[in-house]
């Protein structure tokens, strides 16, 4: 699998807003459904690549396609 690049937490945010997921819960993570799928994500200044590959794919992405998002 291709990596992603490192991005920001509202970056993340604003791709699966996209997508039809809304945020549930605020803390130290950011917790997004789309009412069958639930995704976690970290509220750090840059999210790991790997990190965002995995979340990515829980959402039924490839990195092809999250990168088309941004």
């Amino acid at each position: 699998m291709p990596k992603l690049p490192g991005i920001s937490h509202a970056t993340a945010i604003r791709v699966f807003t996209k997508l039809g997921f809304h945020v549930a819960h605020e803390g130290k993570h950011t917790v997004m459904s789309n009412g069958r799928v639930r995704l976690t994500i970290p509220r750090h200044h840059s999210i790991n690549a790997f990190t965002m590959a995995s979340i990515a794919r829980d959402a039924g992405l490839t990195p092809d396609q999250f990168r088309e998002l941004m």
